[in-house]
């Protein structure tokens, strides 16, 4: 991919719709993923200020004409990126984010909590917190972003996220090419189950949602936020650079994936410097310089052995993006 071919076209769109980006060329993703592996992206491109979601569409729409591949990113806490990288453009909407006040700034008129698609999951939570609703308590703990945890529908405690999501507003691809700022309004039955929403299936970037939370008493949402942070720690999702789960329960194999990798002795398997942690079975982590390919060939490995055994099919929760071919 030529760096020139998409400067012009960032400049382009610049002097469409001026806005302050950050752009980076042979970006290490390694830098901007919770596993801390992958490879370089051809170019990294990160804006927060109000003009940037209309630089996005202008963006999208001639990166689409050109054929140039475009990745969101958000907090990067569920992907493997290649150790060769992504092609084309990476969109890192980390910057996107709401401020955290606690007068309450993310309210609106109706008492929707709105936020922004690049807003860390916990300041999301401690924002909530600080204003007294309940229905985050759930999220606590959880690393990534409001985006992608819509474009999840992120799921823990027997609560996802699209129990109190009330509308999101997306950048949307059209018939004609262009790409249009819309408010989606959606509802549990509106294409979301289990890690699955409707935005996995079409051409969009989610700039914020909103969400209708409850009000609540703030000494006993603070007691369940810690509680599920705790619970993260004893778990050892921060001891290692790591995704989380790896693999998406199903509950007609009668227990969860980690309690099926545990029982088949998987715990401490390793390729390289990646192992199956000690600690739990559905939880691969970095021990020090794993690559990508070392990744992804434990969670092949783990899956092929659990159908070999038990005859259950895993569906791998995390992601595995970027160019693979021939490695």
């Amino acid at each position: 991919m030529s760096d020139n071919k998409i400067r012009l076209l960032i400049e382009e769109c610049l002097k469409k719709y001026p806005c302050k980006i950050e752009v980076r060329y042979n970006e290490p993703m390694k830098e901007h993923t919770t596993f801390k592996v992958g490879g370089p992206a051809d170019c990294w491109i990160q804006g927060s200020d109000n003009n940037f979601p209309y630089f996005c569409a202008e963006f999208l729409y001639c990166t689409r004409k050109e054929r140039i591949n475009v990745f969101i990113l958000g907090g990067g806490a569920n992907i493997v990126v290649s150790d060769k990288g992504i092609r084309g453009v990476v969109l890192d909407m980390c910057a996107w984010k709401s401020p955290h006040k606690s007068e309450g700034i993310c309210l609106n008129s109706e008492e929707e909590f709105v936020l922004r698609s690049g807003t860390s999951i916990d300041k999301a939570c401690e924002a909530a917190l600080c204003t007294g609703f309940s229905g985050f308590e759930f999220l606590a703990g959880m690393p990534g972003t409001i985006g992608g945890a819509v474009w999840m529908n992120a799921r823990c405690y027997g609560s996802e996220i699209s129990d109190t999501l009330s509308w999101t507003e997306v950048i949307a691809g059209q018939d004609s090419g262009k790409y249009e700022l819309r408010k989606i309004y959606t509802s549990a039955a509106a294409g979301f189950g289990y890690k699955q929403s409707p935005f996995q299936k079409v051409d969009c970037l989610i700039l914020s949602a909103a969400f209708k939370l409850k009000k609540g008493d703030k000494e006993i949402i603070k007691s369940e936020m810690k509680k599920n942070r705790q619970d993260r720690n004893n778990k050892g999702h921060y001891l290692f650079p790591c995704a989380g789960s790896v693999f998406k329960n199903n509950h007609e194999f009668g227990k969860p994936a980690g309690a099926i990798i545990d029982e088949l002795g998987l715990k401490g398997l390793k390729k390289g410097g990646a192992q199956v942690a000690p600690f739990h079975g559905n939880i691969i982590i970095n021990t020090g310089g794993a690559s990508a390919e070392n990744i992804r060939m434990l969670t092949q490995e783990i899956a092929l052995t659990v159908k070999e055994k038990t005859g259950f099919i895993l569906e791998p929760e995390i992601l595995f993006v970027g160019e693979w071919g021939g490695v």
